[in-house]
């Protein structure tokens, strides 16, 4: 078990490569997980590792249930992330995310947060319960692989109007905007 006894054998090696965002442009239904994210004493989710089988559980949860990712809550209850991405939500004109506790603070995350500083938009980092992601106008998810991807479902309840919301769509478009402004142009 000790990494020092490794000097040499088998290794790990981790090509970058861009792929298309993995996520329905129509909306996406999440459903909550049994499966609890790690709490930080057990194993930190500030570090990018690869031990995620709760997240791989959660996982098979959801398409199971038919639905395309899962909703993990800390080990409290509160809502930390989802199996593969960070969770926004909008009520009321104020956009809310979980703390980053129980969950990696995704790039795209930081990006989305950066945006609402520079627009002005009302905005929050602070614990979400689940049921206020149920009752929200809007939630969305951020992530490498999936952008900004819409929420049109949690465990069977409609959001908002069902329908892709006006907060949703205008961060959708600054973060498309300032994605293709900063940042190293992807080779076609």
């Amino acid at each position: 078990m000790s990494p020092a006894l490794n000097r040499s054998g088998p290794c790990l090696i981790v090509l970058a490569e861009w792929k298309p965002p993995v996520y329905d442009r129509r909306g996406i239904r999440l459903v909550t997980s049994s499966w609890r994210r790690n709490p930080p004493q057990c194993l930190d989710s500030k570090i990018h590792h690869n031990n995620l089988l709760n997240n791989i559980l959660a996982k098979i949860e959801a398409d199971a249930a038919g639905a395309d990712d899962a909703v993990m809550l800390d080990v409290e209850g509160y809502v930390a992330e989802t199996n593969a991405t960070n969770l926004f939500l909008v009520r009321q004109g104020v956009l809310a995310t979980p703390t980053a506790d129980h969950c990696l603070p995704g790039i795209t995350r930081g990006v989305v947060l950066e945006i609402a500083r520079d627009e002005a938009i009302p905005h929050a980092v602070r614990r979400v319960s689940l049921s206020e992601l149920h009752a929200a106008d809007e939630v969305f998810t951020t992530g490498t692989m999936g952008e900004i991807a819409w929420v049109k479902e949690i465990d069977g309840r409609r959001i908002g109007s069902g329908e892709r919301g006006p907060l949703t769509s205008r961060i959708g478009e600054l973060f498309a905007e300032r994605t293709r402004s900063e940042g190293d142009r992807i080779p076609a």
